[in-house]
């Protein structure tokens, strides 16, 4: 189904139409669950952070005055929820590993990720994601799976645009070694 603008959306709401509120949820609940798993790490706990987000979405739509993109208001609150459900919960510290395998060049593992099939991509990439902070983690995903801009990321997260620019840096590094380390214990595992 093609979606229309968010805006024409908004106006159906703000002329009573309930269904143009639900059209804009579906056109927008995969990314904001993604936006919520990358925080929480936690299927059941996203799922809840998105339908609290929606709540509160629905509710302040009134108070939404459109200075921003809606998509950037709506995974602010995602985000905000996401973050508030975390604090809630007991962390549970576990360590890592840091010990970093230089068998393999930068190439080699470039050129091993181009064979593997999409599907194993992603189970990399997500599992790379997950050593993430929970605040890199959803960075990354705004900034390059919802192709949010440095603007957009910051309005989402409270950071400054510099700040945002820093941590996507040290993200994709982060991201890179905790790949290469996958790789690598994936090819060991194999010879």
């Amino acid at each position: 189904m093609a979606y229309k603008d968010d805006n024409f959306y908004l106006e159906q709401i703000k002329q009573g139409n309930i269904d143009a509120y639900a059209m804009l949820i579906n056109k927008h609940k995969t990314m904001a669950f993604n936006v919520a798993l990358r925080v929480t790490h936690n299927r059941e706990d996203a799922e809840e952070v998105i339908q609290d987000a929606f709540l509160k979405v629905y509710y302040s739509l009134k108070n939404f005055k459109g200075k921003s993109k809606f998509t950037t208001w709506l995974f602010r609150i995602v985000y905000n929820q996401a973050i508030s459900k975390i604090r809630k919960k007991t962390i549970d510290q576990h360590t890592i590993d840091e010990e970093i395998i230089d068998n393999f060049t930068a190439g080699e593992i470039s050129n091993g990720l181009t064979y593997l099939k999409t599907e194993e991509q992603t189970k990399y990439i997500n599992l790379a994601l997950a050593k993430l902070t929970e605040e890199d983690s959803a960075i990354v995903t705004l900034f390059y799976l919802n192709e949010s801009s440095v603007e957009e990321v910051s309005e989402i997260t409270g950071l400054s645009e510099a700040n945002v620019k820093v941590k996507l840096h040290r993200s994709r590094k982060k991201l890179y070694d905790e790949l290469k380390l996958l790789l690598s214990n994936e090819v060991n595992t194999l010879i």
